[in-house]
């Protein structure tokens, strides 16, 4: 009788070949993961365009039934608005522009005889999200006054204050509502309302909107450094010897690099809440409520003048920076609805010439 031999056992992995499997394994999901957060971001990074071409086409919504651009915010003591008293924040664009977003329902709450802020019947604007106005690559929960009220989008209004103000295309509609602003009467020009006609530049080559990161709330402004990753959401003071609102050139080339060169260890000015803080309002001496300027190029630092109103961040003579999550640069809405986006490195005075609504620059389509 023939009997059959078995073989040994199978015992089962090694811990050489399981230490081995598991090494293999933690490199396949580090190749893997760099490849899911890319997918994630360009994700947002379409939500995003998304919402700014959304933007751009309810500003010409508005454009066809009023002839002009909104306006930054309504003003302080016109045109109906006797109540607003000196500290008041009227409405913004943001509010005028809610028809455009499908939130209908929501302007037909907006009080405009009514300050935004402290006042009863504004608080359903301010403890209202709206999703068209953030940005989903944004990664601060909440917004620095109240939870809901804040935006990652804002108006472009001028390029470097240095050579001229209010040259873009949401300004606010009169000189009474910059009186506080502590500029010179002479720099109270370029004011709305602001017509297609008045873009002598094009219109796709003007600059209507860009985003920014909101602030990080007043608590925690004075532990953030310049080289620090919050650095982005909010102002560093410019050394005293840089001129601003002279009319050179040179001056504003000065003032960028001076912005640029600011040590990584400088502390920041302390006020940082503004940036995208309140969306349905704007303030006549911060414009980092719901405004952007082009002075800086995007997504580097935002720096204040040392004759800032009050010394508050923010200010019409000021470089208020776009800002963004996305990698690379920041998405830039278009005069003619269109959006694009913009790389950090782009030459600094092309980024000048796209804030200005008539300055006459040449801009070529390759130069961004």
């Amino acid at each position: 009788m023939r009997t059959l031999r078995r073989g040994p056992l199978h015992q089962g992995f090694t811990l050489i070949e399981l230490l081995v499997v598991i090494a293999i394994i933690a490199v396949l999901i580090a190749l893997l993961l760099p490849a899911v957060q890319a997918a994630r971001e360009a994700a947002r990074r379409i939500q995003c365009v998304n919402n700014m071409k959304q933007l751009g086409l309810a500003m010409h919504n508005y454009i066809s039934t009023n002839d002009c651009f909104t306006p930054l915010a309504g003003n302080f003591a016109k045109n109906g608005m006797p109540s607003l008293a000196k500290g008041d924040w009227p409405m913004g664009w943001g509010v005028v522009l809610l028809p455009g977003v499908e939130q209908q329902a929501l302007y037909n709450t907006a009080n405009f005889t009514q300050s935004v802020n402290n006042n009863v019947n504004t608080q359903t604007l301010c403890a209202t999200r709206v999703s068209p106005y953030l940005c989903p690559s944004e990664s601060a929960g909440v917004g620095p006054f109240y939870p809901n009220s804040w935006t990652n989008y804002a108006g472009n209004f001028g390029g470097p204050a240095t050579l001229g103000v209010w040259t873009g295309p949401i300004v606010f509609m009169s000189d009474s509502d910059v009186g506080e602003s502590g500029i010179a009467a002479k720099f109270q020009v370029n004011l709305g309302p602001v017509r297609i006609a008045s873009l002598t530049d094009g219109t796709s080559n003007t600059a209507l909107f860009s985003e920014r990161l909101i602030g990080v709330g007043n608590s925690a402004a004075s532990s953030i450094a310049a080289g620090s990753k919050d650095a982005k959401r909010t102002s560093f003071r410019l050394p005293l010897s840089t001129k601003i609102l002279s009319g050179l050139a040179s001056d504003a080339q000065a003032a960028v690099a001076a912005c640029q060169s600011i040590p990584a260890t400088q502390m920041s000015v302390g006020v940082d809440s503004y940036n995208g803080g309140i969306w349905p309002g704007s303030h006549r001496g911060t414009l980092r409520f719901n405004a952007y300027n082009h002075f800086n190029a995007p997504n580097k630092l935002s720096c204040a003048s040392t004759d800032s109103a009050n010394g508050v961040p923010g200010s019409l003579n000021d470089i208020i920076t776009p800002a963004s999550n996305h990698p690379g640069g920041v998405n830039v809405t278009m005069c003619d609805g269109s959006v694009k986006f913009i790389k950090d490195s782009i030459n600094v005075g092309t980024w000048w010439a796209l804030g200005t609504r008539s300055g006459g620059e040449v801009v070529s389509s390759d130069a961004y």
